[in-house]
């Protein structure tokens, strides 16, 4: 990504000016007023962007070109709107920075550049490469990113408060799991409720969300997981909301790809029991702080990772119960199930064992060999949906993934 150079000289020519920008910039005519108001809303927690304040962020002033034929610069001629903007800008490319220090190689959104600036009766913004989604998760992220921000549009975290006291108590998430992996001695199963896959396609055309939830609960089911995103899974939180309010006791995981945490509210308020964090996408100050707001809502959050150094970030974080291992690589769909027992293995499996942490087996499963092959690894719930949702009849296609009958 280009980096901004700060306009700090006081005197230059016009064609100076001129000269140094035409290469790296595009100019087109300003015809609208600027707003004087921001129509955005910072999403970096103040507290990473106040403790690191002194950093040296890219700057930028507005250049004015003098009768003089000299050009100025000064940040006290930046609208209110375009100053905010900057920072905006700024405290993103911080976050990035941040991101990527931890191993997070999924971008939030597209690296465009920073908010629109003028040079006499022209503006200008720097241009970039690599606004193209690198794999398929980071363009679930992008398209997420601008999902919520009409969502919150819509509903504001003022309303969803007010919502809360009306919305269902949560059931216990965990507790589920442990109950069931105590009774059958197998691993507990979330059955997951999902039509569509980036990958896959349509899995079931007849989909009925709650007929088949009901179906995994009479085939033993603990809990339910119930993809909500609607552009790349034909999902909704309709969906979710539906399971709920259909009389459904297990306990409901709000599959979604969370990258605010506004949408733990609103999960809450449709009736969710727990929510999915992925590690691959959220940086460890995020996680903590969502794993925070999970806890007041009464939600349970399950911590996804993929590789190592996911699994090590999420282990040094104090509060996490609940680990997913997708055996999934979200940014290329390939599928592994060893990867499982590889991230189970040595230190890593002892840290899991004195901390009390459940895991989870996801994506990857298909028969009962594959069941204990995880369960051996020492996981002690599994998450399943494509295997299932695609059977004729979900409550037997329980029973042949265990190999039993484990609704007794």
């Amino acid at each position: 990504m280009d980096s901004v150079i700060p306009l700090r000289t006081t005197t230059a020519t016009a064609a100076t000016v001129a000269t140094t920008v035409r290469p790296r910039f595009s100019i087109q005519p300003l015809s609208n007023p600027r707003p004087n108001k921001p129509a955005f809303s910072l999403s970096v927690p103040s507290s990473i962007f106040m403790s690191h304040r002194a950093r040296n962020l890219p700057q930028c002033s507005p250049v004015r070109a003098q009768q003089d034929g000299s050009a100025v610069a000064s940040e006290s001629t930046i609208p209110e709107g375009d100053a905010l903007k900057i920072k905006e800008w700024e405290a993103e490319r911080f976050k990035d920075e941040i991101a990527t220090s931890e191993g997070i190689r999924i971008r939030r959104r597209p690296p465009s550049g920073p908010p629109l600036h003028y040079v006499g009766p022209f503006e200008f913004r720097l241009q970039n490469e690599g606004n193209t989604p690198r794999n398929i998760l980071e363009e679930i992220v992008w398209n997420k990113d601008k999902e919520v921000a009409q969502m919150k549009e819509k509903r504001p975290l003022i309303v969803l408060n007010k919502l809360l006291s009306s919305a269902p108590p949560t059931r216990d998430f965990l507790g589920a799991l442990k109950e069931s992996y105590s009774r059958t001695e197998l691993p507990a199963l979330i059955a997951e409720v999902k039509k569509a896959s980036p990958s896959r396609g349509v899995l079931r055309e007849d989909f009925n969300p709650v007929e088949i939830a009901k179906a995994y609960e009479r085939g033993g089911a603990a809990c339910l997981s119930v993809l909500t995103d609607k552009k790349y899974f034909q999902g909704s939180f309709e969906n979710l909301e539906a399971i709920r309010n259909a009389g459904v006791e297990c306990p409901l995981l709000c599959k979604e790809f969370v990258i605010e945490a506004w949408q733990l509210y609103y999960a809450r308020v449709k009736g969710a029991d727990a929510v999915l964090l992925i590690a691959a996408i959220l940086p460890d100050l995020d996680i903590k702080y969502m794993i925070k707001i999970c806890k007041l809502l009464g939600l349970t959050a399950l911590v996804e990772v993929h590789d190592e150094r996911e699994m090590d970030r999420v282990l040094g974080i104090d509060g996490v119960e609940l680990i997913g291992i997708n055996n999934r690589d979200l940014g290329t769909f390939k599928v592994d199930i060893s990867n499982t027992k590889k991230l189970l293995e040595g230190e890593r499996g002892e840290r899991i064992r004195e901390k009390g942490i459940i895991v989870v087996g996801e994506s990857g499963l298909f028969t009962p060999a594959d069941i204990a092959y995880v369960q051996e690894a020492g996981v002690k719930a599994v998450l399943v949906g494509e295997s299932l949702v695609k059977q004729p009849d979900p409550t037997k296609g329980i029973s042949e993934l265990f190999g039993k009958d484990i609704s007794c």
